[in-house]
């Protein structure tokens, strides 16, 4: 595709990344806030456990946090720059497959199992939630953002 054709179909690259960060620092703040109270049903931050998997390491929480900003921030601004499909249903079957790729992919790499299953039943609406809300922040900051 031509340069002419990205510009018709979604937003620049810094816009992209600008709401990326946006939604990456609400998400963080939500899932901290759950995993402070208890709420989160995760054995550890996922973001912090890829990283330690990745590293074979432990490792602290602002490496996690990182990761999340850049996976958080990566996705939503490909998504926002290249996409074909924009609006609130393109967003939702994005936010799906995201959750997906975490049921069948990222969870046993990190070794929780299928679908978290190794941990436990609650990881399949507990890993549901933030990808929701990842769609929500997403859809909303895309809304408002000036273009």
């Amino acid at each position: 595709m031509s340069e002419e054709t990205f510009k018709e179909l979604g937003r620049s690259w810094g816009q992209g990344i600008s709401i990326g960060i946006c939604v990456a620092v609400l998400t963080a703040v939500v899932s901290i806030l759950a995993n402070r109270s208890g709420m989160a049903p995760f054995p550890q931050p996922p973001a912090l456990a890829f990283a330690e998997t990745l590293a074979g390491r432990e490792l602290p929480m602002p490496v996690g946090l990182l990761f999340h900003t850049v996976y958080v921030t990566g996705w939503s601004a490909l998504f926002l720059r290249c996409s074909p499909w924009q609006g609130a249903g393109a967003i939702v079957v994005l936010s799906l497959l995201l959750w997906g790729g975490v049921l069948l992919v990222f969870f046993p790499v990190v070794g929780w199992g299928f679908f978290g299953l190794g941990v436990g039943p609650q990881m399949i609406p507990g890993s549901f939630v933030p990808h929701f809300l990842f769609g929500l922040f997403l859809w909303g900051l895309d809304r408002v953002w000036p273009r």
